[in-house]
Order: structure tokens, then sequence, then C-alpha cells
């Protein structure tokens, strides 16, 4: 297997995990600052490994199957930091609901893919503007919500940072929800003939 550029930097987000959580529990002053740039490094990462995939032809079939496991992973982890930082059943219920459609949407896709329809369920604009949200919520939780400090009162476009990221997840969390919907809107006919196809060969069973 040829380990391609893109690749390499996938897997850089993936070893840059363990280092956000060991930043996130560090008990100095400037954790919060480490939290926020290794996050930051990884989504700049997302974006590069693409980006630098479709400039130079570099596409590879591990690259696009590592590519969301990463994505996911790291925003998972994130969440439960910020759950952690900031336990209140909000921020854990913008958090189930992030890291539930994103099972869900990837169980879907798999379904669809066996089905030969995995094209009905590529990623959309809305999921695109969602993660860009989301991204950006994150960011500002992870830089307001380490543990051992008080949260930030910092001042980011007319907003305190904490009080900008929480609004952003919320809003990442109900775009995920509409993106989640369309994709199964989008996939519901094929699973409609998939099943009626499965009922009618159970029936035809002697």
């Amino acid at each position: 297997m040829n380990l391609t550029l893109p690749t390499w930097l996938t897997l850089l987000r993936i070893v840059m995990i363990p280092v956000l959580v060991l930043a996130f529990y560090l008990p100095y002053k400037w954790t919060n600052f480490a939290c926020a740039a290794v996050f930051g490094l990884a989504a700049i990462t997302d974006w590069l490994d693409g980006w630098i995939a479709r400039r130079w032809n570099l596409q590879s079939a591990f690259g696009a199957f590592l590519d969301p496991v990463a994505d996911k992973l790291m925003v998972a982890v994130a969440l439960f930091l910020i759950v952690q930082g900031h336990p209140t059943p909000w921020m854990a219920f913008w958090a189930a609901v992030i890291v539930g459609r994103e099972i869900a949407v990837s169980a879907l896709r798999e379904w669809m893919a066996e089905l030969g329809q995995r094209a009905k369920v590529g990623v959309a604009m809305i999921g695109k503007i969602k993660t860009t949200v989301q991204m950006i919520a994150l960011l500002c939780l992870l830089y307001s919500v380490t543990p051992g400090q008080q949260k930030t009162s910092e001042i980011w476009l007319g907003e305190p940072v904490f009080h900008l990221g929480d609004w952003l997840l919320a809003a990442a969390a109900l775009l995920t929800l509409w993106s989640g919907l369309q994709y199964l809107w989008a996939a519901w006919p094929s699973l409609k003939v998939d099943e009626q196809a499965a009922r009618k060969k159970v029936k035809s069973k002697p």
C-alpha cells in the first residue's frame, strides 16, 4: 500500500487526538491555547489533505476510507472533552445529537453502498456548512472550557468566546439533524425498494 501525502496528513490528524486529550488536562494556564491550536491544526489538515488529493490527483481507496474516520474521531473526542469541561444537560444533548447523527449517517452510507447506491448519500452543501459551523464552535469551546480554568470572557465578534461557541454548537446540531434528514430522504426510495425485494424473497420461500 502506497501512502500518499494526503494520507499522511490524515494519519497525522489521528495522532493529534491523544495530543488534544493530553493538552486538555494539563494543569497550566496556557492549556486552552494548546487545545485550540491542536484542534485548529487538525481542522487545517482536514482541508489540506483533500485539496492536495484533488489538486495533484493523489486520491486513494485507503485515504477515502481513513479521512472520514479521522474527522469523526476528532469531532467525537472534542465533544466528549467539552462536555467534561462544561457538563450541562444542553451541552450533553447537542453532543449526543451530533455523535448520534454521525453514527446513523455512516450506517446509512454503508447500507447504500451495499445496494450500489452510495452516490445518493454523498456529501451535500448543507453538510459542508454544518462542518464549518461545527469546527468553529468546537474551536471556541475548547478554548473556553479547559478544566481548572475560568471560562474565558474574551470577546470575539462582539460576544464572549464561550457563548459564541455554545450558540454555534446548537446551530451545528440543528444543521446536523437537517442534513441527516436530507440524506435519509435521498436514500428512502432505494431503501423501500430493497425492503420490498426482501419481503418478496421471504414470501417466495417454501
